[in-house]
């Protein structure tokens, strides 16, 4: 693990700023496509020309040309002609965090990231969970892990019921993967009667998988989520994940905005299916807990109380979350023990805690 300059740091917190700041004041000028006018028979009429889900050019009719529509069209064009300073000044940003050694994405695995975030995925609440939340984490706590950070899977998290202040925004997951062009396909479920959850480019190693808490531990039927139009894998534990969530950036040769879990809350759940890992996925239980070794020593140094804060809604789950908790930081002390000195002393202020040494 190596310390980002306080230079790439503060590059990385104007990212942030630029990129919410564009988030905030998303408008009519975000949308992908031009307007166009034809003249039919002496009248006008408006159309919007965009690129369709299969790569073709696609025009939807708006009418007759009218004061209104004049006045559309004329805040499109102003507001795309905002955007380019933007869009230049964030690729500037990205370019000087590469260049200070940040963690950074791969370009295939940033294309579709940055497609579900400009289809509203993170806007209705998805979050980015897996390896790539916990790469985002590092630029957020100012670190580049150097580390357990080699993966192709892409995995987003959601609630079957998202967002419901925004009652008319739906997304369609499935289109805007294939809108890409990249040769994404539904992985075949292993019960036929069930949905895919997940979707794989054929011959390569990348991957998409969509995951939703599951309300029984036995209860592995894929759950649909209408809002993104696809359906997700029931994982226990997860709904502790998606309870509180902040936003980070993906950084690539552009920067996108998405949702990743509370860094402290992400560790806990590393330590937790650490524990409900089989003999034969030992290697990746090893690698749960070097995630949440490497994200608690730095929490516990710069924001213990986000840790008090993880552990204490821990707490509120049932004995069968606790006792998995408890049992994988006596791991953590046998794997990593400078790590767990440093938890076990921020949550004893807790009290109830009984996962130390000894």
């Amino acid at each position: 693990m190596r310390t980002l300059s306080p230079e790439t740091q503060t590059l990385y917190a104007e990212l942030m700023d630029q990129l919410t700041a564009m988030e905030a004041r998303r408008s009519i000028g975000h949308l992908k496509g031009c307007f166009i006018t034809k003249t039919i028979k002496g009248d006008v009429y408006y159309y919007f020309q965009h690129v369709g889900i299969e790569g073709a050019q696609r025009q939807i009719y708006l009418g007759r040309q009218t004061p209104a529509l004049d006045r559309l069209a004329g805040q499109f064009k102003k507001e795309k002609e905002l955007q380019k300073p933007d869009m230049d000044h964030v690729r500037s940003l990205c370019a000087q965090i590469r260049a200070g050694k940040a963690m950074t994405t791969d370009a295939a695995t940033a294309k579709v990231i940055k497609a579900l975030s400009d289809s509203g995925v993170f806007r209705l609440s998805g979050v980015l969970v897996g390896t790539h939340a916990f790469m985002v984490m590092g630029n957020v706590l100012g670190v580049n892990w150097e580390t357990h950070v080699k993966t192709h899977d892409i995995d987003i998290a959601s609630h079957k019921a998202v967002d419901v202040a925004l009652p008319d925004t739906t997304v369609d997951v499935p289109g805007t993967l294939e809108k890409l062009q990249m040769g994404f396909l539904p992985v075949p479920a292993l019960n036929h009667k069930h949905s895919s959850t997940s979707f794989k480019v054929r011959g390569q190693t990348l991957r998409v998988d969509f995951l939703t808490p599951a309300h029984g531990r036995t209860d592995e039927t894929p759950v649909f989520i209408p809002k993104l139009n696809i359906a997700a894998q029931p994982l226990p534990f997860l709904g502790y994940l998606l309870e509180d969530f902040e936003k980070g950036a993906v950084v690539n040769s552009e920067g996108i905005l998405v949702n990743i879990p509370a860094p402290a809350r992400y560790a806990f759940h590393k330590i937790i299916i650490s524990q409900e890992r089989s003999f034969s996925m030992h290697t990746k239980a090893l690698k749960d807990m070097a995630q949440a070794a490497s994200l608690l020593g730095i929490l516990c140094e710069e924001r213990a109380g986000d840790v008090i804060a993880a552990w204490r809604a821990l707490q509120k789950q049932s004995k069968t979350w606790l006792s998995r908790a408890q049992r994988g930081l006596k791991l953590l002390a046998s794997k990593h023990p400078a790590e767990h000195k440093k938890v076990s002393s921020v949550i004893k202020r807790l009290g109830n805690y009984s996962g130390n040494r000894g």
